[in-house]
């Protein structure tokens, strides 16, 4: 197998992959890096220290792959962060273990990043793994209390009419691009988030420092959604329910702030309908965990989001002295990208 990039240049991307006991998603995930048409890029996987073989599998049969070896499993953010300490691209590529990309993935990621310098974050059509033309995501959309989803997620590629690039808010950090110069300026994911949110958090903050956010429709990547930590499973839905809040007490225009706790109060009333009623993600709360043990994990996540407002709010000073748009500007993006509580727990 041909190396993934050449050594004898400075690569123009890195791609960081953060893996945790993920070895058998490595093989289609890395070999389709091998394939890439673009050959300007490196690979940095990090380990989140790996019970399952990960890194003697990653040096045996990928040399080429710059491996960061951890001792303990950091989370998706810190692990990233571990990552962009070794990259020495111009561009920095977020992607998911769990997935393959497209031979031109790379190459239609950076033509439309070159041609739009304004653009700190790139994101994808990403679609299932096991069904090609279903979507996961074309960018985040985001309700009026934090919580994002994918826009356009359970729709047919082949039923929409897109162009091949399109404003977005912010891209999934599954597979997303990211301008070098715009995390120099913001930072990369925040250690506190652990998992989920993280990307949601870094794109406010771009989009806050008047950065642009474009999705590259033809940048094609599959992903095995949730295969990490389940659809709904308690872990998944405590980092979930507890850094939402804090992306929004970091970034939200303060009139939204101050209505945050109506707008939880309005989506848990809907959660519980969808519960009751099996639709949506409700029936995935009886099939991810019991009831009661989802009903903890939540009561925990807010509590532990409640102690953390403090340093939360110290965050969002620091975050204002690069705010670039103003608070109207802001909350007309949000407006734009907005979904409803129904469309967040897949309520037709």
């Amino acid at each position: 197998m041909k190396p993934a990039y050449e050594a004898t240049l400075k690569p123009v991307v890195s791609i960081i992959i953060v893996n945790w006991n993920g070895r058998s998603y490595l093989p289609d995930c890395l070999d389709s890096l091998a394939a890439q048409s673009f050959r300007n890029f490196e690979v940095v996987l990090v380990d989140n220290g790996s019970a399952d073989g990960s890194v003697d599998f990653v040096r045996e049969k990928y040399p080429w792959v710059k491996l960061v070896s951890l001792t303990e499993n950091t989370g998706f953010a810190t692990g990233n962060n571990r990552g962009l300490e070794q990259a020495q691209g111009e561009y920095i590529v977020t992607l998911n273990n769990d997935t393959r990309v497209d031979t031109e993935w790379l190459q239609n990621l950076l033509s439309v990043a070159e041609v739009n310098p304004r653009a700190g974050m790139i994101g994808c059509r990403i679609c299932s793994f096991f069904e090609p033309d279903i979507i996961d995501s074309l960018g985040m959309g985001i309700c009026a209390d934090g919580m994002s989803r994918g826009m356009y997620r359970h729709r047919r590629w082949s039923e929409l009419a897109l162009p091949e690039t399109m404003q977005i808010l912010f891209p999934s950090a599954c597979a997303a691009l990211y301008r070098r110069e715009m995390l120099c300026e913001i930072g990369f994911f925040d250690d506190d988030f652990f998992a989920y949110a993280e990307d949601s958090d870094l794109g406010l903050r771009g989009r806050l420092a008047g950065w642009q956010a474009i999705l590259a429709t033809n940048a094609v990547v599959y992903h095995k959604y949730s295969q990490s930590s389940g659809s709904l499973s308690p872990l998944k839905v405590y980092f979930v329910e507890r850094n939402h809040y804090w992306a929004a007490l970091k970034n939200f225009p303060p009139g939204l702030l101050l209505l945050l706790p109506i707008y939880t109060l309005l989506r848990y009333l809907e959660q519980v309908k969808t519960v009751l009623s099996g639709q949506g993600t409700g029936a995935e709360f009886s099939s991810g965990g019991s009831r009661g043990e989802i009903v903890k994990v939540l009561l925990k996540a807010l509590l532990e989001s409640f102690v953390g407002i403090p340093k939360a709010l110290g965050k969002r000073q620091r975050i204002m002295v690069s705010r670039r748009l103003s608070w109207r500007e802001f909350s007309a993006l949000l407006q734009k990208y907005r979904i409803s509580f129904k469309e967040l727990l897949d309520v037709d």
